[in-house]
């Protein structure tokens, strides 16, 4: 097939394909849509989603694979606010492990977050192996010393995370959380941070529906992000391929009762 078909039968020559396509990879006429920029196509498949008649196909994004959207689905505007507001960092966690089905779950979910240009590309490193989460520990603590034995602390907290993983033994850095996930994107991609911070944005949304707690590993990405070789070198990252988030994950220990309120709205309107 071409990459867009049209069953005329169907098609309306309403022109929302058309005016819905990010790529004006169609044009309307009175017969319907017609693909004229092909090449132009990001594979988003909205063409074929926005079809009110279901008169459009797409090669790469087939009708067949798109899951129908019914209005029972939606959330009502008090529960998608209490929803979004119910998520907590979760900074103490049980030992046990989250399984691996519940976590494909997750990141199937984290996988269908919007990117540039619909480029997506964003890859997942799951670590669970407890001996190497504290080897990380392990090495962020020492580029934090490095780090102020060479006066350039990059962050305010430095010396409180070296003492209380020296003196006291206490992981203020992975928060003993059982998993990481890493997210990984080729070095040459424009957007991968970016891209990423809006899938571990959905992975961190979704995780409380699955009863797992997440939160962001600051302090990991701090080091990673520095080039710090003895960290990066532990997980074997395939050539080509950056760390471009984390984030912690498991069971949450302790269960919130009350949703914290944050500093008062500021908002500016230009008419």
């Amino acid at each position: 097939m071409e990459l867009i078909e049209v069953c005329r039968e169907r098609c309306t020559a309403c022109g929302i394909c058309a005016a819905e396509c990010p790529a004006r990879v169609l044009e309307n006429s009175k017969q319907g849509p017609t693909a004229l920029r092909p090449e132009n196509c990001i594979a988003c498949g909205h063409c074929v989603a926005v079809c009110p008649s279901q008169a459009l196909e797409h090669e790469i994004t087939p009708r067949a694979l798109q899951t129908p959207l019914l209005p029972a689905n939606a959330l009502d505007a008090d529960t998608a606010a209490v929803f979004l507001r119910s998520r907590r960092s979760v900074r103490c966690y049980r030992e046990q492990r989250a399984p691996q089905e519940k976590i494909m779950q997750l990141l199937d979910v984290a996988r269908m977050a919007p990117t540039a240009a619909n480029r997506q590309g964003v890859s997942y490193l799951v670590v669970q192996d407890r001996a190497l989460l504290q080897k990380a520990t392990q090495r962020i603590i020492e580029w934090m010393e490095e780090s102020l034995a060479r006066g350039k602390e990059v962050h305010p907290s430095f010396s409180r995370h070296v003492e209380a993983y020296r003196k006291e033994g206490k992981d203020t850095i992975l928060r003993g959380a059982p998993q990481l996930i890493l997210a990984t994107a080729k070095e040459e991609a424009v957007n991968g941070r970016e891209n990423t911070l809006f899938s571990l944005a959905y992975l961190e949304l979704y995780a409380p529906s699955l009863g797992l707690g997440s939160c962001w590993a600051g302090l990991f990405e701090f080091c990673a992000f520095s080039g710090y070789r003895p960290l990066l070198e532990l997980f074997s990252l395939p050539d080509g391929e950056r760390i471009t988030g984390a984030v912690m994950l498991g069971y949450a220990k302790y269960k919130y009762v009350n949703l914290p309120e944050r500093k008062p709205l500021k908002v500016k309107w230009l008419s």
